[in-house]
Parts: structure tokens; C-alpha cells; sequence
């Protein structure tokens, strides 16, 4: 019932836009650092000759670029790729399995539940979508070597990653799936120190009301969420640590 109702959700999709693969293009070049920062950016008119659209169209996606702060409007020069801050921010994002072998420990993980469905109504909210609009809903639980380290409980936009819908993460977990397909061009943190509740403490194997440190992340590409995820770690067994400049931090 769920893949039927994701079928006929993206047949009744419009196909992709002019404006948007032009925005799609230029981002992905910006983002993945084929561009850059200084990066002359092709004029509007000969952009509109590439695409075969009108200079409108094309005005458009760049004003979107700009107000993004991807790239910076100069008169008599043209459109230039801005250094992008987000990818160096204070908190950056890590891969968990990373984190596991760099403490020396063997690193696993396990897909404990996954489905397409419609988003709640404070999951649109959060999302900035529609309550008809699909997400993939994933809960992983890392491991440490036979120890539970990570609980991960994460929402995907598919309007923006419809291959997250299909994938299994049996391979890789969903965090560096993302990294891996998908730019983001900003993040934002949330860290709190809380006790356990039931399901906490159920998958990470420790009483409840134990004291347990939640990151809770959110990213974007350009105005979309791209996903809201929330980190559960035992306190006992997590440290968290950033190292950041004068400048990082004024």
C-alpha cells in the first residue's frame, strides 16, 4: 500500500521544470566544488540560449542563487560562487561509523524500521511541506562493537531525494547516503541533554531516565529540507567536540 501510494504520487508529478533543473545544475556545481569560490558564472543571456528558455527564466533561478548566498551579483562582472560557510560550520556533520573507528571499535549498523508515508502535520511544519507530500521514515541503531552507540530516527524529504525511498541503507547507513547523493547548503543543530525514554532506552540498552545526549540536525538544499534527524547517545559514552577560529566564532 505504501509503494502504491508512492507510485501514484510521482506519476502525478509534474516533470522537471526548466527553472528548477537550471537551479538543479548550478547548485550541484557550487556544492560538490566543481565551482570555485570566484567562479564566473556564465551570462544570463547565453545561459538562456543553453537551456532554451527565455532570459526570465534564468533571471530568476540566479536571484534564487543570490538570496541563497551561493553566489554574489556584481555590475559589470556578472555572477561569481560565494565561499560557502555552511560546508565548515562550528558543528560539523559527521559519519557515525567514522566516529566508531576512530575510538578503535569495530562499526555496524541495523535498519530497525523504514517506510514511505505521508507526512504528519507537524512533520510538514517542520519539513515546510504538505501534509500529501511523501517521506521516508527511517529509525538505525548503530553499533560500537557489540555495544549500541547511536540511535537514529530520521525523516526524508523525497521531493527532493525520491531515490531515498527505494533504498534499502544496507550498505550505508542514511546519514552518509545523503552526504553522498545529496548537496546541502545549510544546517542547522540542536544539542540537549535528556533522559531516557522507553524506545531510548529499549534499542540502547540502558535504564530509563538515563541521562542521554540528543543532537537533533535539520538540513537544507538552497530553500528545501532536505531531512530532520534526531541522534540519541548514551551520556556515558559520548563526547562532543569542536574546534572552530576567531573568525568561526564572531
Amino acid at each position: 500500500m505504501i509503494e502504491d501510494a508512492f507510485t501514484a504520487n510521482r506519476m502525478s508529478e509534474a516533470p522537471l521544470s526548466l527553472h528548477r533543473r537550471i537551479l538543479s545544475d548550478i547548485e550541484q556545481n557550487i556544492l560538490t566544488g566543481r565551482w570555485q569560490p570566484g567562479f564566473r558564472i556564465a551570462p544570463e543571456q547565453q545561459l538562456a540560449l543553453q537551456y532554451g528558455c527565455s532570459r526570465m527564466t534564468v533571471n530568476k533561478v540566479v536571484t534564487q542563487l543570490a538570496r541563497a548566498g551561493l553566489i554574489q551579483r556584481r555590475r559589470k562582472v556578472g555572477s561569481v560562487v560565494l565561499p560557502q560557510k555552511a560546508q565548515s560550520a562550528i558543528l560539523e556533520i559527521y559519519d557515525i561509523r567514522e566516529e566508531v573507528k576512530a575510538k578503535g571499535e569495530i562499526y555496524s549498523h541495523q535498519i530497525l524500521a523504514q517506510a514511505v508515508r505521508p507526512a504528519s502535520g507537524q512533520e510538514a511544519q517542520h519539513l515546510g511541506l504538505s501534509r500529501k507530500k511523501l517521506i521516508a521514515d527511517i529509525t538505525c541503531l548503530h553499533h560500537a562493537g557489540k555495544q549500541p552507540y547511536c540511535l537514529e530516527q530520521r525523516l526524508i524529504n523525497l521531493d527532493v531525494v525520491p531515490d531515498a525511498a527505494a533504498e534499502t541503507f544496507e550498505t550505508l547507513s542514511p546519514g552518509p547516503w545523503l552526504l553522498d547523493h545529496v548537496p546541502w547548503s545549510a544546517a542547522e543543530h540542536r544539542i540537549a541533554a535528556r533522559g531516557a525514554g522507553t524506545t531510548e532506552a529499549t534499542h540502547l540498552a540502558i535504564p530509563i531516565g538515563s541521562p542521554v545526549m540528543v543532537v537533533e540536525r535539520q538540513t537544507w538544499r538552497l530553500d528545501q529540507s532536505v531531512t530532520s534527524v534526531r541522534l540519541t547517545y548514551p551520556g556515558k559514552s559520548h563526547t562532543l567536540t569542536a574546534r572552530f577560529t576567531p573568525s568561526q566564532a564572531g
